[in-house]
């Protein structure tokens, strides 16, 4: 028998268990007992209100869950639920220079999180995520802040994830 038909035969088996047991997924996290999710509209409550960035981090959250579970997306309340708020969202000096002006800025936001498990409420939370990025102080915030936006809440949303479905 050729190594390849091991191969085919080997990560046949695992998708067949995969697919079968409908308890973990590939990014290793854990659903069982769960049927769906809902995902709530984060407020943005930062003193800073950036047009955008509720909507961006909810649809994230969603996302996520669709793409690394097999849980049905609900509207309403489902078996696993998450709601919270974008609870700061600011730019600060890190470091500063031979001239006393910032040589780096630290852009970070924080976002407020309740995770409610219907099914086994031992692993429902409530918590604070919070991610930075540092940028040149040289650059204006508004010439960074999409992307910077974009890595943190990327970051962000894989910790909260990992938090509900991955135990860590």
């Amino acid at each position: 028998m050729s190594w390849n038909r091991i191969l085919i035969g080997f990560l046949g088996i695992i998708f067949i268990v995969q697919g079968g047991c409908g308890i973990y997924s590939f990014s290793g996290a854990s659903t069982e007992g769960l049927n769906s999710v809902s995902v709530q509209y984060f407020q943005n409550r930062a003193s800073l209100v950036q047009p955008g960035l509720s909507q961006n981090l909810t649809d994230a959250l969603i996302d996520k869950c669709k793409a690394q579970t097999n849980l049905k997306v609900i509207n309403g309340l489902g078996d696993a639920n998450f709601e919270g708020e974008i609870a700061d969202y600011n730019t600060k000096p890190l470091t500063v220079s031979a001239d006393a002006t910032a040589a780096m800025n630290r852009f970070t936001i924080t976002v407020k999180v309740k995770f409610t498990n219907a099914v086994d409420p031992d692993l429902s939370f409530e918590q604070s995520f919070s991610r930075y990025e540092d940028y040149n102080s040289s650059l204006d915030l508004s010439q960074v802040e999409a992307e910077l936006s974009e890595n943190i809440i990327e970051m962000i949303v894989e910790d909260i994830f990992n938090r509900a479905f991955v135990n860590w």
